[in-house]
């Protein structure tokens, strides 16, 4: 390293020592003067102080015109600054990670909400969003000592993820129930091979369709195979009486109406006193539909916003960046301010329509009488336009304004300005300070 201190000094004294000489070169002999070719008299020849500066001068104007030529010393310089350069924004990122990571593990109890939960609609349960999978599968098998059909059917349409694989599975179940029901003494259609290459593609792979199968009466049984030394597996179903029949088609109408079992959002209804923090919201991580990686991302790209809005960009470019801006969540946290200044608050799904936040507010209400919610920036929200939460810009969080309808606030004003009592009195029970 000392060495290459002293090689960038030698290599600035080099560059300051002004134009050299030749070797060959007589320091003491004076330059020839520049013979006239008129009648003029001669010049007076220049001293050496005089020629000296006349050559320096020259040097530096030549110098100012003439782009710098670059050296091993100035390569390895800017090799040194890029370095440098990269060292300080490694260190600026770890900066950052290290306050995200403190955030990363701040104390649950500083978040508005603990968590995103749901609600099971087969047990009533209240689960934490890691655990819906496993619960409603637990409560469908559950299904099976009570109605196997019905267990059957929620199992082949929720298990399933393919939705088009579901659909070609009932499709082909439903042709087996039909066959039957227009030929009941045939056997043919009342036995199914289990080896078919169209039971194996479209129905044995899809979770539920063999339950449901079997729920409906068909047995396992091995039978002899025309043209074969050894048996088969079939599912074989008893020859079946009308009443028996008009059941199957009841049945075939369930499993083609239907739908999976969904835990369905909780809203975590709470009520607050009137307070200064009712724009201060803190997220927990169920809220972002990013991994911890793409949060850290996230951060660092803040910082760009500034820039970004310098800049000059076509509709087409800030239509993305607003889609972008929507995928990130994927549950929003709402609160509503009512006239008596207390808070109503409430978690949507972020692509959920304007209209569940009227009838969640509504089902806070004592009365049923109309309202109004305006959205931050004075937008008056609309319950029968069929718009999301995510497309009115009101995820991750915002605060809205509750008013009485028009009509409504006559009546008020005249009864002398005492509006009626807002919210349920289950909600006011448990009502809370924003901290």
């Amino acid at each position: 390293m000392k060495k290459f201190f002293e090689d960038i000094k030698k290599d600035v004294k080099f560059k300051s020592a002004g134009p050299g000489k030749k070797l060959t070169e007589d320091s003491s002999s004076k330059p020839r003067a520049v013979q006239s070719s008129g009648t003029s008299k001669s010049r007076q020849t220049p001293t050496d102080g005089a020629q000296r500066a006349g050559a320096a001068a020259l040097a530096r104007i030549d110098q100012q015109h003439r782009p710098k030529a670059p050296t091993s010393q100035d390569a390895i310089r800017n090799q040194v600054k890029r370095e440098l350069e990269a060292e300080a924004a490694a260190e600026k990122l770890k900066v950052v990670a290290l306050e995200e990571s403190k955030v990363a593990v701040k104390d649950p109890s500083c978040f508005s909400v603990s968590g995103v939960y749901f609600t099971c609609p087969l047990t009533g349960a209240t689960l934490a969003k890691n655990e819906r999978e496993v619960h409603i599968k637990e409560a469908i098998f559950m299904r099976f000592e009570e109605d196997p059909v019905e267990a059957s059917i929620m199992m082949l349409h929720t298990f399933n993820k393919d939705r088009e694989k579901v659909k070609v599975a009932v499709d082909v179940i439903s042709k087996y129930i039909e066959n039957i029901c227009k030929n009941p003494t045939e056997e043919k259609y009342r036995k199914i091979k289990l080896s078919n290459k169209v039971f194996q593609e479209k129905v044995r792979n899809v979770d539920g369709s063999l339950e449901y199968l079997l729920a409906l009466g068909f047995e396992s049984v091995m039978l002899p195979v025309e043209g074969q030394e050894e048996s088969e597996e079939f599912l074989l179903l008893g020859e079946q009486s009308p009443e028996a029949l008009e059941e199957m088609r009841d049945r075939r109408d369930r499993l083609q109406r239907g739908e999976p079992v969904r835990a369905q959002l909780d809203r975590q209804t709470q009520a607050f006193r009137p307070s200064p923090n009712a724009t201060r919201f803190e997220l927990p991580p169920e809220f972002y539909n990013l991994t911890a990686e793409e949060l850290k991302k996230e951060q660092l790209q803040k910082s760009e916003v500034v820039e970004k809005n310098a800049m000059l960009r076509t509709k087409a470019m800030r239509e993305r960046e607003e889609q972008r801006e929507r995928r990130k969540y994927n549950y929003t946290l709402l609160r509503v301010r009512l006239p008596d200044g207390n808070l109503l608050q409430g978690t949507f799904l972020a692509w959920e329509r304007v209209s569940a936040l009227f009838q969640f507010v509504r089902e806070a209400l004592v009365d049923g009488w109309p309202f109004d919610l305006i959205a931050p920036g004075g937008l008056k929200l609309q319950e029968d336009e069929e718009v999301a939460l995510n497309e009115c810009s009101l995820v991750p969080t915002a605060l809205l304004t509750f008013s009485w309808d028009a009509a409504v606030q006559q009546d008020i004003a005249a009864a002398g300005g005492v509006g009626p009592a807002i919210l349920k009195p289950q909600l006011l029970e448990n009502i809370r300070t924003l901290s």
